[in-house]
């Protein structure tokens, strides 16, 4: 039995082109993974995925991400999978996963990582790089240990609604936020990510950022000396807070 962590992803900054002719997206993002991870227990004797935790939202059977991952290596193991990372926050949870699988199977090249999905060959990698093309081109960089409070909300946002709504107002030349080019979309889409941020701005006077199509939202830093995580009512409802740390590679 081999256990495995599987670190959630926290866009830095995100960077998205326009539309190409095949329907992805260019991207430039610095990416780096935390300390928040979902927990893999890996048997290569089994034949099973077993779900544990947050799990709302994952998909059960062979299409979870999980099972495409051992299938796209053509292994089987039993995988106990407990779940941490929030499903549809913008965290990369599944890709996450299929992630550690990848590293207990050896690896894979990003191409092939990337028929998983566009954070598939990050994950792999982990700790702090540079991401481009749709995924594909992971640049490692050097770690550096940051502090992050994450917001954690019990509502998502549709990837593929944010992205195309994010088309109409690249068409409409409308301007983009510097730090997350999702992040007006996603308030579109989502107008109580919109709220939040105006919330979560005020509360703590701190620079409010979007993870990746949200809806997880983070300020750079800990807010509290006390303790690392709590939860608070918000004007959308009980938002967790939880403090994590930047990871390196292979943690």
């Amino acid at each position: 039995m081999s256990h495995y962590l599987a670190p959630a992803k926290l866009t830095w900054f995100l960077e998205v082109g326009n539309k190409r002719a095949d329907g992805w997206h260019e991207l430039q993002s610095e990416m780096v993974t935390l300390s928040l991870a979902d927990e893999l227990e890996i048997e290569e004797e089994g034949d099973y995925v077993l779900l544990s935790g947050e799990t709302a939202g994952v998909e059960a059977g062979g299409n979870n991400l999980v099972s495409r991952a051992l299938r796209l290596v053509d292994r089987k193991a039993g995988v106990s999978l407990i779940k941490n990372i929030p499903t549809g926050g913008g965290l990369g949870g599944g890709s996450a996963d299929a992630g550690a699988v990848l590293r207990w199977a050896g690896g894979v090249s990003a191409h092939e990582a990337l028929t998983l999905g566009s954070d598939v060959p990050f994950c792999q990698v982990g700790g702090r790089a540079l991401v481009e093309g749709v995924g594909e081109r992971v640049t490692p960089l050097e770690f550096i240990e940051r502090s992050v409070t994450l917001a954690l909300f019990d509502f998502g946002v549709s990837t593929s609604e944010v992205y195309r709504v994010f088309d109409e107002l690249t068409a409409a030349r409308e301007p983009r936020d510097p730090r997350n080019h999702l992040a007006r979309a996603a308030q579109i889409v989502e107008p109580r990510v919109k709220t939040a941020i105006a919330w979560l701005t005020a509360e703590f006077g701190e620079e409010v950022v979007l993870a990746g199509s949200g809806a997880t939202l983070f300020v750079e830093g800990h807010l509290r000396h006390d303790q690392d995580q709590w939860e608070v009512d918000s004007p959308v409802g009980r938002v967790r807070l939880r403090q994590v740390q930047t990871t390196p590679a292979g943690e």
